[in-house]
């Protein structure tokens, strides 16, 4: 079976103190659902279209497991503590 990874792109963050509280909660709850997080920074060059703000990828071990971790009451936890604080983009893709 393929891995799976989750992939983060910020667009914006509008509320630092909604993110630290969503990532409080977040990381953990990714965690404790089997994610390992690989790369969790603003990029240090960014191409095409030239964004640079935070990604973060979190390594699964299948795409079903990385779809019950975003599912989890946790991780919804976390991401109602964010609340607005940031704009995202999140994919969930199978490794090859």
């Amino acid at each position: 079976m393929a891995k799976a990874y989750w992939i983060s792109f910020y667009r914006e963050i509008s509320d630092t103190a909604k993110l630290a509280a969503y990532a409080k909660l977040g990381g953990p709850a990714i965690e404790a659902a089997g994610g390992r997080f690989l790369a969790r920074a603003t990029a240090a060059k960014a191409y095409e279209a030239g964004l640079t703000e935070r990604t973060v990828v979190v390594e699964f071990e299948s795409v079903d497991q990385a779809i019950a971790a975003h599912d989890s009451p946790a991780y919804q936890a976390a991401l109602a503590a964010l609340d607005g604080g940031a704009v995202r983009d999140l994919r969930i893709v199978p490794g090859v």
